[in-house]
């Protein structure tokens, strides 16, 4: 119990520095935006919110004042020799399709989506399995 105390203090004083380094605008309008999609979710009840128009572009307008790096980056890039690694697996099989390169990845310890997977395979220009002619 205590030592849940004195983490969440240092980790609250730590955001606390952080936030007293930046610039006011980006400040408020990073507190404005975060009320106005606790509002959002508030006043909606159900487990997907549907915002309005004037909520998307108050929301637009808050994330154009907030600065490029405090922003979620988003989903993180696929590293380059997983992509081999799949790339190689329907180059050497040509009769497994993104499903089955999945599994042998999950089987390997390597966690992927087989949207990835299908993904990686459509950029290389790799057709489906099916249709899939020999690729040696």
């Amino acid at each position: 119990m205590c030592l849940r105390f004195v983490f969440l203090l240092v980790t609250r004083l730590a955001a606390w520095s952080r936030l007293r380094r930046r610039a006011d605008s980006g400040k408020d309008a990073e507190i404005l935006l975060l009320r106005h999609q606790l509002t959002v979710l508030r006043r909606q009840p159900g487990p997907q919110p549907r915002p309005s128009w004037a909520d998307r572009a108050l929301i637009a307008a808050l994330l154009s004042i907030i600065p490029r790096a405090r922003t979620p980056p988003g989903r993180p890039a696929t590293r380059r020799n997983i992509r081999s690694l799949v790339l190689r697996l329907a180059r050497e099989n040509p009769e497994w399709g993104y499903r089955r390169i999945r599994g042998e990845l999950a089987g390997l310890g390597i966690r992927l989506a087989p949207s990835t997977v299908w993904e990686i395979l459509k950029k290389a220009g790799i057709r489906p399995a099916p249709g899939r002619p020999d690729l040696d």
